[in-house]
C-alpha cells in the first residue's frame, strides 16, 4: 500500500551536487503535504544539495521516517562531514522522528563527531540504523558515547529513554568501543532490538554487552554474528539470557561459542527463561553433543514457538543421536500443530452438522404439514 504522505527518489543514482540539482526535488518534497517519510537512498549528495535539503527537513514536523541510507557514494571524505552534519542537525528537534537510517554511507570514524548534535539532543527517535559505515573503534567509541550521553540527560529530566532499535553491524567495532555501547545499552534499558553482526568483537566485548544488555528486560531481537564470543563472551551470554523473557530471535551463528562454554548456553536455554523464542541461529559455533543434546531438551521442554533454528556446521553430522533428537523435538510440536488443526476441523464440521439438523427437520415437518 503507497503511503500518500512518504517522498521518495530512493534508487535513481542522481548525483546532487548544487542547489540547483537538486531543486525540483525539493519543490516536490514542499508540495506534498504533511510528509511522514523521506527516502533518498541510492542517490548521492553534495554539500550545497545537503544544505538545501536541510532547510526543507527542518520545516517538516510530523516526519517520522528519515533515510539517508546511500547517498555519499563518490563523495570525498572532505565533503561527508559538512553534509552529513546539515541533515542531522535539521532533525535534532524533530520530536515526531522514529527512525534515522544513515547506513551504507562510508563515514569512517571521522565522520561520526556531526552525527552526535542529533543523538544527544533528540531523544523522541526509537530507531538508529547505523550499518556498513566503517566507523571502526573510534568511530563507534564516538556513537556509543552520544548514546550514552542521551540517556544520561534523559533520566536528568525524569524521562524514560525512548530508543528501542540500534542496528550497527559492520562497522570493525572491535573490543575497543563495544563496553561503551554495553554502557550506554545498560542506561538506556529499553531496547527491543539490537543487531551488531560482523563487527570483529571478541571474548571480552561480547562479554561487556551481554552484561549491559542484561540490563534490558524487553529484549526481543539480538544479532551478533560473527563475531567470537569463545568462552568469557559464551558464558556471559549464558547468563544473560534469563533476564529476556520476551526475546523470539536470538542470532549468534559463526561466534565460536565453543565446546564447553557452548554447555553452559545449552543448559540456560533449557531453564525455560525464553519462552518466546521463535528465531534460533547457532551455525558454525564448535557445538558438540553435549550441548546439542542438552539443546534438544531444551526445545522439547520450552520451544513451542519455535519455528526456526539452524545449527549446521557444528560438531555433529545429522545422522548423531543429538541431531535426530533436536529434529525429533521440533517435529513433536509440528505434530500438535497439526493434531489441534484437526481438532478444530472436527469441531467446526460438528457445529455445520448442528446448524444443518434443525433446518433439515424444519423441512421435514413441513413437507409433513403440506
Amino acid at each position: 500500500m503507497v503511503n500518500l504522505r512518504s517522498f521518495s527518489i530512493h534508487g535513481q543514482g542522481l548525483k546532487l551536487n548544487t542547489r540547483a540539482d537538486i531543486e525540483p526535488h525539493l519543490k516536490a518534497l514542499r508540495e506534498t503535504k504533511d510528509v511522514e517519510e523521506v527516502h533518498f537512498g541510492g542517490n548521492t549528495l553534495g554539500v550545497e544539495a545537503s544544505e538545501a535539503l536541510a532547510e526543507v527537513l527542518k520545516d517538516l514536523k510530523m516526519l517520522k521516517i528519515a533515510d539517508f541510507a546511500d547517498v555519499f557514494t563518490g563523495r570525498l571524505i572532505t565533503e561527508i562531514p559538512q553534509a552529513l552534519s546539515a541533515i542531522c542537525n535539521s532533525l535534532k528537534d524533530h520530536t515526531s522522528l522514529i527512525e534515522l537510517d544513515l547506513s551504507d554511507n562510508a563515514f569512517g570514524g571521522r565522520s561520526a563527531d556531526p552525527i552526535v548534535p542529533f543523538l544527544t539532543q533528540n531523544r523522541s527517535f526509537q530507531i538508529l540504523k547505523l550499518n556498513n559505515n566503517g566507523l571502526g573503534p573510534s568511530g563507534g567509541a564516538v556513537i556509543a558515547n552520544a548514546l550514552l550521553e542521551s540517556a544520561k540527560l534523559s533520566k536528568a529530566e525524569g524521562k524514560t529513554s525512548n530508543l528501542r532499535t540500534v542496528i550497527c553491524g559492520r562497522n570493525r567495532l572491535q573490543d575497543d568501543s563495544a563496553p561503551l555501547f554495553a554502557e550506554a545499552f545498560a542506561a538506556h534499558g529499553n531496547l527491543v532490538e539490537v543487531k551488531m553482526p560482523q563487527n570483529g568483537i571478541r571474548m571480552d566485548g561480547i562479554a561487556a554487552l551481554a552484561v549491559g544488555l542484561a540490563s534490558n528486560p524487553n529484549l526481543e531481537c539480538l544479532d551478533l554474528q560473527d563475531n567470537c564470543a569463545k568462552g568469557s563472551g559464551t558464558r556471559a551470554l549464558a547468563k544473560a539470557l534469563h533476564s529476556w523473557p520476551e526475546l523470539k530471535t536470538l542470532n549468534l551463528s559463526e561466534c565460536l561459542l565453543g565446546g564447553r562454554a557452548g554447555i553452559a548456553l545449552a543448559l540456560s536455554l533449557s531453564n525455560g527463561s525464553n519462552p518466546k523464542l521463535e528465531t534460533m541461529k547457532l551455525e558454525l559455533n564448535e557445538l558438540d553433543y553435549r550441548s546439542l543434546t542438552i539443546l534438544a531438551k531444551a526445545i522439547h521442554d520450552h520451544g513451542v514457538q519455535l519455528t526456526t533454528v539452524e545449527i549446521n556446521a557444528n560438531r555433529a553430522d545429522p545422522e548423531d543421536q543429538c541431531i535426530q533428537d533436536i529434529r525429533a523435538a521440533l517435529g513433536d510440536y509440528e505434530e500438535e500443530e497439526e493434531s489441534e488443526e484437526e481438532e478444530k476441523e472436527a469441531e467446526e464440521e460438528e457445529e455445520v452438522e448442528e446448524k444443518k439438523e434443525p433446518v433439515a427437520d424444519l423441512l421435514a415437518k413441513t413437507s409433513l404439514d403440506a
